[in-house]
Parts: C-alpha cells; structure tokens; sequence
C-alpha cells in the first residue's frame, strides 16, 4: 500500500480520541554484514499459526515461514539472532517440543545467511518440580548439547526449576559449573530479572542485587574460558555499568537494557556493551544505521538514529515488563511480516488497544512503519474489533 492517508485518529485512555499526522516512511539502507565496532543480537519473537489452537496452555502452533521471514528480515540490517529467549515467550507459550523445531530450523537458515545465532537453553522440558539440583543440572546439559548440536551458540538462560529448588548460592555454582564443564563452546550467561518473570527472584541465591552480583563474578572468573559473555536484564545503566568493568579480560557484557541501550552500546570511553535485546526485533532497521554510524566513528550521527527509537522501547517494555512480546508481535503485523496479530499462549490480549494505540504512534514517529497506510488499516482493524468507533 502506498501512503494516502495522511492522518490517523489514536483512542485516549477513558474517552476521546486526538489525531496525529502520518509520517512518510523513511528509505532504510540494508546491511547484511555483521557491524565491526559491535556484535548485535536481536531477541526475535515466534509468529503464531492463526489456524492453530494457540490458547492459554496449549502447544505452541507456529507459522514457520512468517517466523523465518522474520529472521531473514532481521540478518538484512545485520543483526544476529538470539533465538527460543524470552521474546520467543519461553515459558510463556512457546514449549519444548516447538523450542527445538525453531532452534534446529533458526540456526540453518542463519548458516545460509552466514549470520550470528544463539539460542537459549533452559530446563523448561521439565513440566513438573525438580526433585533436586542434578534433575536441574541434566536438563540444562540436554537443552546446551541439543543448541550446540543444532549450530548455534549457547545462552544458558535463567531457569524457573533452579530458583525453586536452590537453597543459596552454592546451588547455582554447582549448578551452572555443571552445565559450563559439560559445554563445548563458550556461552553466554543470561540473568533475567524479576521484572521479565517473578519466578527469578532471589536469582543466584539472594534478594540483594550487589550479593547475586558476586556470586555471579564468582562463576564468571571461575570458568571464563567457558564464558563468551553475559547478558544481563535488570533495567539498571548503573548496574550494568559496575558490572561490565568488573568482568574479565574476554568476556563481553550483552546489554539486556531496553530502556537504556543508548548509552550502554556507545560506552564510557573505557567500557561498552555490546547488544542481545528484545527491543532490537522493533527496531532493527534503525539500530543497523546507528550501528553503521558507530562503526564509521560518528557518534553523532549513533545518537541521532538511536534517539527516536528509546521511547518507542520504553513503552513496549512498559511494566508489566514480561508483556513486551505483544508489542514486538503487534509491530510486525503492523509492518505485515505476518498476517495476523496472534500469538502462541494467546498473548495478544495481554496489552489493551490504548497500549498499542501508542505503540504505532511512537512507531511512527521513529519512522519505523514500513507502509503508513497499511499500518493504519491494520489499526483500524484492531479498533473494530475492539468496539472502538468514532
């Protein structure tokens, strides 16, 4: 569709509706090399097969060729893929079984590309309690050699079964020296927050975020050899910051930071991130022209393409933080890398219409709605069938 439609009416919270003028879409140069002055994971979501039955605690029915199409359009703007995370609503969807068809079907076409892939190995396939940390511990080693098996690079996720059975931090290093000895490449260790699923609070054995910080350098200095990095997710510039210059020579800090990635990516002088985030599936083709930016020295011109995108971030990843994926979801439908607006788990229904209402205004505002106008139908479809009518 080309753009007619010049404006578009957006539903205020309670009543009334104000209109905001479209936005021309804006030419984004492609770039299917890996960027030089960072490495840039993003964390892609799972597209829903719309005959499925994608209900509250079914298995996760796919559309694999909207699900790969969406990779392939993320390996165009040079991002790698950080595959079966959270985005792709582990635990909250998307099952085992469903987890290894991505990963095996993600890391081939991520060989034809040449491109980056990680993928996330949890203990997710344990369905019932864990009797104890070794029931933990082999189900972390399956899911590594299975990712590993499949071509890809390990995240050793965090992991709901481990928090509930770990007593205190010499629990999780038995656990996680277990799973590093058995791994046959580094990994990356990945530190959800609370924020992204209650079931991790406590993670590493504390409630007091500077003691699990310790713990967690424990681990790292102990086996870093077999740490590549670390992506942490805690929504904290400042604790990201302290940590990134504690860790080791070699391993890196994947910023997780979606409402701070900015600044985190760009660093201090001394220390930066490099990037495994959600929020880089909404945005890809603007943080490949920041990432090109930074690669060519100019900072200016980094801040300048990263600068519309943040609030667009903020909003998706708005609390409840662990509903970001809908908005993901709703942006591509928005941008028609799917055909519907539905999600595995039925997850679409977990942010209101007003919610997403912003979600396209920021988008557009950003420059980040491919066809306006298709854009705004789909919107228009979504208000329809919400009752919304002015």
């Amino acid at each position: 569709m080309t753009t007619t439609t010049t404006t578009m009416a957006l539903p205020e919270a309670g009543s009334g509706w104000r209109e905001i003028d479209l936005r021309e879409p804006r030419a984004w140069a492609e770039h299917p090399q890996p960027f030089q002055s960072r490495i840039a994971f993003a964390a892609a979501h799972v597209v829903a097969d719309p005959r499925g039955e994608n209900v509250p605690g079914a298995p996760a029915a796919v559309d694999w060729e909207a699900t790969l199409g969406f990779r392939r359009h993320l390996f165009r703007y040079g991002l790698g893929v950080a595959e079966a995370m959270d985005t792709a609503q582990r635990n909250m969807g998307l099952d085992w079984s469903a987890t290894q068809e991505l990963i095996t079907r993600s890391a081939a076409l991520a060989g034809e590309y040449g491109a980056r892939i990680a993928s996330g190995a949890g203990t997710d396939q344990l369905l019932a309690p864990a009797r104890g940390l070794s029931e933990v511990s082999d189900a972390y080693v399956e899911q590594v050699e299975f990712v590993e098996a499949a071509g890809s690079q390990a995240i050793v996720m965090a992991s709901r079964q481990l928090a509930a059975v770990a007593r205190n931090a010499e629990d999780y290093l038995q656990v996680y020296s277990t799973v590093l000895a058995q791994a046959s490449r580094p990994v990356v260790l990945h530190w959800l927050g609370e924020m992204f699923d209650p079931e991790l609070r406590g993670y590493w054995g504390s409630m007091d975020i500077p003691t699990a910080t310790r713990t967690f350098l424990d681990l790292i200095n102990e086996h870093s050899a077999k740490v590549d990095g670390v992506k942490v997710s805690l929504l904290s510039a400042d604790h990201e910051q302290e940590l990134r210059a504690a860790l080791p020579a070699g391993v890196r800090l994947y910023t997780g930071d979606d409402f701070n990635y900015p600044e985190l990516i760009e660093g201090d002088g001394v220390h930066h991130s490099d990037a495994l985030l959600g929020a880089f599936a909404a945005i890809a083709p603007a943080a490949a022209a920041a990432l090109s930016a930074l690669d060519e020295d100019d900072i200016d011109g980094y801040r300048r393409e990263m600068a519309p995108t943040l609030a667009l971030s903020r909003h998706i990843f708005a609390a409840p933080t662990y509903y970001y994926k809908t908005g993901i979801a709703f942006l591509a439908w928005l941008n028609g890398h799917q055909d519907g607006f539905v999600m595995v788990g039925g997850l679409q229904s977990a942010r209101s219409t007003v919610h997403l209402a912003r979600v396209f205004e920021l988008a557009n505002e950003a420059q980040l709605l491919t066809d306006p106008e298709l854009a705004a139908h789909r919107l228009g479809q979504l208000f329809a069938t919400a009752g919304l009518a002015r």
